[in-house]
């Protein structure tokens, strides 16, 4: 029977690790499978076709494939988009900026990850919010281990961004996960250090900040998930599924291939 979410944060046992290590090594791959293919001319829709079939090959399920009606295998979010982009047959367009986010359920276990891609070379501004956006989760990762709290993840995003005139996305947040997709604790990626949920060895969940150069404001388009900032800024946005050990963080997702911020090429 499939597990639903529930009030409580779960504290997962040390034979549940392993199974978050297969699925987020799976997810990991499929983001290192796309490095090289996201190129000027191809359409989000190949790349949700590439998604999907490589998990299927290897023993995986995509997660978002008719999740809540979302009826695609992976989230391709281009620009000023923030999130839970669809998919479609527009082609991408050189100094496209791109998140692919991708879940995939291993044995019942998920693995949740996504990445910022360029497509061709890409404006500098869009290159530097990738890089601040990439330094988010690094310092949202720092910040996890047993005693600290899930403010204190939010409030090393938080302070950063703002350090570089960049704004945090409030309406969207990481989110507990295993053999549920979405659970408690939520990860929020502003804050303050000491408040929150205290974090403690087993729990599971994912940091995923989402930085827009631009106000920190966004909306829902009319087809019910793809979200964009309100004043047309880019947007990015990193994650990786983490559980809290007894005395650090483990990274469910990390690239086997070192490709956790895949290679960019600078234009104008």
């Amino acid at each position: 029977m499939a597990r639903r979410r529930t009030e409580q944060i779960r504290l997962h046992e040390p034979a549940d690790f392993e199974g978050m290590r297969k699925a987020g090594r799976l997810a990991a791959e499929i983001l290192d499978m796309l490095v090289g293919r996201v190129n000027p001319g191809v359409t989000t829709l190949q790349i949700d076709d590439w998604v999907r079939t490589f998990g299927l090959e290897r023993g995986g399920y995509p997660a978002q494939l008719n999740y809540r009606g979302f009826g695609f295998s992976c989230c391709t979010s281009i620009n000023h988009v923030v999130c839970h982009g669809m998919p479609g047959d527009k082609p991408l367009r050189e100094g496209d900026i791109v998140n692919i986010d991708v879940t995939v359920i291993v044995d019942g276990w998920h693995g949740d990850s996504s990445r910022m891609y360029a497509v061709g070379a890409i404006p500098r501004k869009a290159a530097r919010l990738i890089d601040v956006t990439y330094e988010c989760l690094q310092r949202g990762l720092a910040a996890v281990k047993p005693g600290a709290t899930t403010g204190d993840i939010g409030a090393a995003i938080q302070e950063y961004a703002e350090s570089e005139r960049c704004s945090v996305v409030t309406d969207f947040c990481g989110h507990g996960l295993g053999q549920v997709f979405h659970d408690n604790p939520s990860i929020l990626h502003f804050g303050r250090r000491g408040e929150g949920p205290e974090l403690k060895p087993g729990m599971f969940f994912t940091i995923e900040p989402m930085i827009n150069l631009g106000k920190p404001a966004v909306k829902v388009l009319s087809d019910g998930w793809t979200a964009v900032t309100r004043d047309r800024s880019l947007s990015a946005q990193f994650e990786h599924s983490v559980g809290v050990t007894e005395n650090g963080v483990e990274i469910f997702t990390k690239s086997p291939a070192g490709l956790d911020r895949p290679p960019v090429i600078l234009g104008k």
